[in-house]
């Protein structure tokens, strides 16, 4: 989730000189913290895909006076139809879903008082196949983004991790990206970004940082085994 004034995607899509003509982030949460944002204020044409009611009436009332976004208040699953969502305050996930970062970290005990029911529409629906930079965040459920997209981005930034959680779909999205030819060109405590292979020149520095990176999510995924391993050993 994006709290800083220029998002590390686009101070580092700016840094490469990489051309972005159409963005697209499906699961938005508030628009201020839009992992987009820079790109919307630089006037990119985008659109912006929600389900969850308040966000979306953020979102219209943030983005009133900008003519180059469109806001899709819908969820992308894996049918067109209706969809029960879960809310958990900042978190809004698929119901069915085995593992979501609300479950795994927050250990949220779903509430069906709280659920809600939205449509819901496969993503090859409302993609035409020009997409630049494509960001997810829908909270355990970004395979049914990719598994039906049309376009292929430049850019790709999915949230794959964060403290104890692992998307369910890790494996389907690591197959779709080494088949599509996809590199990991960097990662944050949340999110996974990939880019088409061929399109960047990694520097030494960003190949030891994302190494780095990686180190400190293990440790951090992987820090409560390692403390009742050492208090057992005791």
């Amino acid at each position: 989730m994006n709290t800083q004034s220029n998002t590390l995607i686009y101070r580092k899509v700016r840094s490469k000189s990489i051309p972005i003509q159409k963005v697209c982030e499906v699961g938005v949460y508030l628009p201020e913290t839009s992992n987009i944002i820079d790109f919307i204020k630089q006037g990119v044409e985008t659109i912006l895909i929600e389900p969850e009611p308040n966000s979306i009436q953020a979102i219209k009332s943030y983005f009133h006076d900008y003519n180059n976004v469109t806001l899709l208040p819908i969820a992308i699953y894996k049918h067109n139809g209706t969809l029960t969502l879960s809310k958990a305050e900042a978190s809004t996930f698929v119901s069915d879903l085995p593992m979501s970062p609300a479950l795994v970290n927050d250990q949220y005990q779903i509430d069906d008082k709280k659920n809600i029911v939205v449509e819901c529409k496969l993503f090859s629906a409302i993609d035409k196949g020009n997409i630049d930079l494509l960001s997810i965040d829908t909270e355990g459920s970004e395979w049914y983004v990719l598994s039906t997209m049309i376009s292929r981005p430049k850019i790709i930034s999915i949230e794959t991790h964060g403290k104890f959680y692992i998307n369910p779909f890790i494996k389907d999205i690591k197959k779709w990206m080494t088949e599509n030819d996809y590199e990991v060109w960097f990662k944050d405590k949340t999110d996974t970004v990939f880019c088409r292979k061929g399109l960047i020149n990694f520097s030494l520095k960003e190949k030891i940082n994302l190494q780095l990176t990686m180190l400190y999510l293990w440790i951090r995924r992987n820090k409560k085994a390692i403390s009742f391993k050492s208090i057992k050993s005791c």
